[in-house]
This record gives C-alpha cells, structure tokens and sequence, in this order.
C-alpha cells in the first residue's frame, strides 16, 4: 500500500502529532520518526514506509509566527504524492527487530525456512518427539549464552526459530575448538544429539558441531544491498562480507548473554 491510496499527503496525518512543537503538547520530531521506525502509525493506517516518508518532511525546528502561515507550503505540500512501494514482510520483521527487538508479524527465520528445510535441518517444536540419542541439526537466532561458574566450562545456549526454543549444550572440548562461533554467532546452526530427561522432560541438544550462519540474515531486507556478480559466482551470496565480524551484523539485536 501508499500514502497515495490512503488518501495521506506526505507531512499530513502525522504533522498533528507535531502541530506546535515547541508548545508542551507537542511530539518533538526526532521521537516521530522513531515512532515511524517502529511501525507505530499502522493503526492510523499509515504504512511504516509512508510514515517514514511523511516524518521526514517534517522539520525539526521551533514555530515562528512570523512564518506560521507558510506551515502548508514548507512541510510536504507536494501536487502529486510519492508512489512508495510495499515493504517486504522479511523487510517489517528486520525493522521491529531493529526498533524494538521483537516482530509480532513473523519471525526472521520464516524467511530463511525453505533454505535449511533442503538440509534436512529440522524446527525447534520437532525435538518434543525426537527419541533421546537422534543426530539431528537445528538452526535459529541465538537468545541467551550462559557459562555458568559451577558448570565446569560447560556453555549453555538457547536459539530460537519460528516454531519454538531449543537448549543447546557445548562441553568444553567443543567450546574451546569452536569458540569464535559459539561466543559471536547471531545465527547458528547446531548439529548434535538429542538429550532427554525422563524425570523432568527437558530436552536438550548437545552439540558436537556448530557453524555461524549469521552471513545469512543479510538476505532478509532490500535495504543490504550486496554487490553485483559475475555469472557463476551466485553461491557467494550467502558468505559474509569480507572483512566482518558476526558481532557487526546488526540486522537483529544481539543476544543476552551472561558468563
């Protein structure tokens, strides 16, 4: 959707949050264009990319009454509304991520399912039936990494994909050979076995090897534009940019970590 067949005018709807910015009612326009960012006009049915737009019209400066009258011709009065293309679904999810850690639209690795479902990977909500001692592998975005003090070297970790949790446990032996990837992945993609408690029901995955896919969650927006290729060379879409650490992949917020 647009602005256009929402019948808004870039500067119009949302310049009522902000018609007297230096009185004590009025929205300053650095925290609309937060709001915008976060997608917060949408129950105004205003499109997170036409909020944007129209927020950016808007001018970060006390009235004048002198230049009170000239409001309408100075912020966004435009003939002919911008067309906006609609922004991704993937697009959305990267952006609440961005603005407020969490999509109630989807989940990020929706997006990335079809990728590691041709790798036999399977989803989280599959471990409640796996048997206790299965191989298997599981992939998703890293929420919590613990190295508790009484654990003997022993890391806990939690990820996360679109069906659920899974608890991951690396002994020290992996850890120490793999270290780089269990304290700096954003997305990881674990292959290890299966662990079941009877008496409690929890379930773990030990892991025996681990692989940082975070490379791959630059695939989920437009807006991360990777280079042109040559023929031939499409496989090298899905390895990192040269040169950067996991840590710096800022599509999704880093995880809570606790040593």
């Amino acid at each position: 959707m647009t602005s256009t067949s929402r019948g808004w005018r870039p500067g119009g709807g949302i310049r009522v949050f902000n018609a007297s910015p230096g009185a004590s009612g009025g929205v300053p326009v650095h925290a609309i264009q937060r709001l915008a960012a976060a997608d917060a006009f949408r129950s105004m049915g205003l499109d997170r990319r036409a909020a944007l737009w129209d927020s950016r019209a808007l001018k970060a400066v006390p009235d004048l009454p002198l230049f009170t009258y000239a409001e309408a011709r100075d912020e966004g009065a435009e003939g002919e509304p911008a067309q906006l293309p609609a922004m991704l679904l993937s697009e959305h999810v990267v952006n609440d991520y961005q603005t407020i850690r969490l999509s109630l639209k989807a989940h990020p690795m929706r997006f990335l399912r079809e990728h590691y479902a041709r790798q036999k990977f399977v989803t989280a909500d599959r471990l409640k039936t796996a048997s206790d001692g299965k191989r298997l592998s599981i992939a998703g975005l890293v929420l919590i990494r613990q190295r508790p003090g009484s654990a003997k070297g022993v890391v806990f970790i939690t990820i996360e994909d679109e069906t659920g949790v899974a608890n991951l446990v690396v002994w020290p032996d992996v850890f120490d050979k793999q270290r780089k990837i269990v304290m700096g992945a954003r997305l990881m993609a674990v292959h290890g076995i299966v662990q079941r408690d009877e008496d409690s029901d929890v379930i773990h995955v030990v892991a025996r090897d681990l692989e940082d896919h975070s490379s791959m969650l630059r695939h989920l927006s437009e807006e991360i534009i990777t280079p042109p290729l040559a023929p031939g060379d499409a496989l090298k879409t899905l390895l990192p940019p040269p040169g950067r650490h996991p840590r710096d992949v800022e599509v999704i917020p880093k995880s809570r970590d606790f040593h």
